[in-house]
């Protein structure tokens, strides 16, 4: 017996996914890939001729549905006014195989990417954090800055971005729609350097920030690197940082912040000390100290999209 298919657009999700949900969410889905309730797999890159890339990212709930993210790769569409990545989540329910739902995977990649890093933040970061940079004035600090602020009392943001027009349109926007105060800096050093959060949302090559620049007991979220010869930030951060990440398979392969310094042998692997959702479950320990850094390396999973997608569905069924 086929079912009606549900198509939920740009406009549905944001509508419908309220950014506290979606963090509790992410919370849950942490924990499930630790207890085997959700599976991760590898993603694949398909690198195609014209230099961009195809992602096809797969994942497997017990609770019901099984699906994949199919998103396409242009870094240099911003310079055209698209997205960097666009493309639809299919869902499938697991007892028949049957296609449920398809959903715009840029909308839902876009707010729960900001979901688990606030997530991680709950667990990793001091809980009077109150003082948050965003490396990056795109779409990622708006979602960073709307997820944080559900975790945690902030009155002080900064914002950098390599166009600083970019950053003080940020400030100015985000400011009166989230009522805390922003303010645009120059240079990325100046951003971080009383912050108790720093997310680094960029795609750069090479590091933004160094450990002289910041304060003790700060947290860092580091998503805008993600393959193995990138990152954002610099050995001496992850030589001192308590340094985690979202799946370990994916951090061995793919999270330039460690591979680098792991090659420079300025580490070992035994420097990584586990998922976040270990510490969630209170598997592996986070902070142990209130001057202790943490690093959260979130390199993305596809159980994270699958998970919002299949609440999307239930939500237009229940409509």
């Amino acid at each position: 017996m086929t079912q009606e298919l549900l198509v939920l657009d740009a406009a549905f999700v944001e509508e419908h996914l309220d950014m506290q949900v979606c963090v509790d969410l992410m919370t849950e889905t942490l924990k499930n890939v630790e207890t085997g309730e959700d599976v991760q797999y590898l993603r694949n890159a398909i690198k195609m001729p014209n230099e961009n890339i195809l992602g096809l990212m797969p994942g497997y709930s017990n609770s019901g549905y099984f699906g994949t993210k199919v998103l396409s790769v242009y870094l240099q569409n911003s310079q055209d006014g698209y997205p960097s990545h666009q493309g639809q989540i299919l869902i499938f329910e697991k007892e028949h195989g049957q296609l449920q739902g398809v959903v715009d995977a840029t909308s839902v990649t876009k707010l729960r990417t900001g979901a688990v890093s606030a997530a991680a933040s709950k667990v990793l970061a001091n809980p009077d954090s109150s003082k948050l940079a965003l490396l990056g004035a795109g779409e990622q600090g708006e979602s960073h800055l709307q997820a944080l602020l559900t975790q945690f009392a902030l009155t002080e943001v900064t914002v950098w971005d390599r166009d600083f027009e970019r950053a003080q349109r940020f400030a100015d926007r985000e400011s009166a729609k989230q009522q805390v105060a922003i303010t645009a800096c120059q240079t990325s050093q100046k951003a971080v350097q009383d912050a108790d959060i720093i997310c680094t949302l960029t795609p750069a090559k090479a590091p933004i920030i160094e450990a002289a620049w910041l304060k003790p007991g700060v947290h860092i979220n580091a998503v805008g690197a993600c393959t193995a010869d990138t990152r954002e930030l610099a050995t001496d951060i992850v030589q001192q940082a308590r340094f985690f990440g979202d799946n370990e398979e994916s951090v061995m392969h793919e999270a330039g912040d460690f591979l680098i310094p792991l090659h420079e042998e300025a580490i070992t692997k035994d420097h990584y000390l586990g998922t976040v959702g270990q510490v969630i479950q209170g598997a592996v320990s986070g902070r142990l100290a209130k001057d202790d850094m943490t690093v959260f390396e979130a390199l993305g999973m596809a159980v994270e999209d699958l998970a919002v997608a299949n609440y999307l569905c239930q939500v237009a069924k229940n409509r």
